[in-house]
């Protein structure tokens, strides 16, 4: 029979593996509500100003988020830069530091100093293979200038800048096939598939915020622009049954939640005219229950005849939770808590989220003012709303 959700749903927690943070007042406007989101586990992206490029200045920034919220295991990531050396990533390894995050130059925000050439740090990613740190590639190319553009076949623009850069996911997995990889935030069917036809090295995000819009969405709506831009209804769908591991059986394990929460001060959203909005969703508070809305809403549409109820919440727990852990080879049980989200009437999502105690930041919430799960946290005694 089709699947119907329950009006209670228990997970493990969730393991947020694509996590932006940034820093100074905006960081503490936002690391507390992690565990909000039913999280425990944040990958943390180093695309700070300037960007996270030495293991000193990792380890540093972990210090400051773990002061903010000590409940959270925060995995620190290394921006791949030309400084990065095999003898750096060597260090980083000892250090605990989990993966290196590639953008090419000037795809997304604070990126300008990512690839030009990716056959420049093959030695690096050599090195990574051999201290199994994980390589989180932003899977986009950037836009050429103008007249490149009119030689190229397929031009590059933001609906097909990540269709053009799978052959590059290709390229890095075939030279270097033992390098664990995971390509980030997949908005189409097409990067679906491209990791599922790579080994068992290479995994996948997607996002919350990628499970609930389309490009129709984003025209006419800054709150909903983002990177990659989310795509057709085709490609949504395909999203959909990734995360409940109804796509394509060569993925079973290799399709984790990641958020891409991205938050960025109101006024750099909606912006004065000729400016350009950031690129980016801030999910964070909402970040479990923003998928399972969007699950729930996909079957009462459906979108997902092939999810069977006795499957539905295991599915849930591999792709929030237990995909990660085990592809991160993180340790540790998840059974000290748990996280029991439901369904009440009046619950509502925030339409902004502000302040640290030095700044007047408001930070706009994806879907804000829309109705969601209520989550809470138990386990050892421990009961918070």
């Amino acid at each position: 029979m089709p699947a119907k959700f329950p009006d209670s749903i228990e997970l493990p927690p969730t393991a947020d593996m694509h996590v932006h943070l940034r820093d100074g007042s905006m960081m503490r406007i936002c690391t507390p509500y992690i565990r909000s989101g039913g999280a425990d586990t944040a990958y943390i992206m180093p695309n700070l100003v300037p960007p996270i490029t030495t293991v000193e200045a990792a380890l540093a920034y972990k210090s400051r988020l773990h002061a903010i919220e000590p409940k959270v295991t925060f995995l620190m990531t290394l921006y791949l830069h030309p400084s990065l050396t095999p003898e750096i990533i060597a260090s980083a390894a000892r250090a605990g530091i989990a993966g290196v995050k590639a953008y090419p130059a000037g795809v997304t925000t604070n990126s300008s100093a990512g690839v030009v050439d990716w056959k420049a740090f093959y030695p690096v990613f050599g090195a990574m293979e051999q201290h199994n740190l994980v390589l989180n590639l932003h899977g986009e190319v950037p836009t050429p200038k103008p007249s490149e553009q009119a030689a190229r076949e397929t031009p590059v623009n933001i609906l097909t800048a990540e269709s053009l850069f799978l052959p590059t996911l290709h390229q890095i997995h075939t030279a270097f096939p033992r390098l664990r990889i995971v390509l980030e935030h997949c908005t189409t069917a097409a990067a679906l598939d491209a990791v599922a036809g790579c080994g068992s090295c290479v995994a996948a995000t997607i996002t919350a915020h990628h499970l609930w819009i389309t490009t129709d969405d984003v025209v006419g709506d800054v709150d909903n622009f983002c990177k990659p831009v989310a795509k057709s209804e085709h490609d949504r769908r395909a999203l959909l049954k990734a995360a409940v591991g109804q796509y394509d059986p060569r993925l079973e394990g290799r399709i984790m939640f990641g958020s891409d929460s991205a938050p960025h001060a109101i006024d750099k959203k909606h912006v004065a005219p000729g400016q350009k909005s950031a690129a980016g969703c801030f999910t964070q508070p909402y970040t479990t229950q923003l998928v399972i809305g969007a699950v729930e809403q996909a079957l009462a549409d459906g979108l997902l005849e092939g999810v069977s109820e006795d499957k539905l919440i295991p599915a849930l727990r591999a792709f929030l939770s237990e995909n990660a852990r085990r592809f991160y080879g993180l340790e540790g049980s998840t059974d000290t808590y748990k996280i029991i989200l439901e369904r009440k009437p009046g619950v509502g999502m925030m339409k902004a989220i502000s302040k640290s105690e030095e700044s007047d930041e408001v930070v706009s919430v994806f879907r804000g003012g829309m109705q969601t799960w209520s989550l809470r946290w138990a386990g050892m005694g421990e009961e918070i709303g």
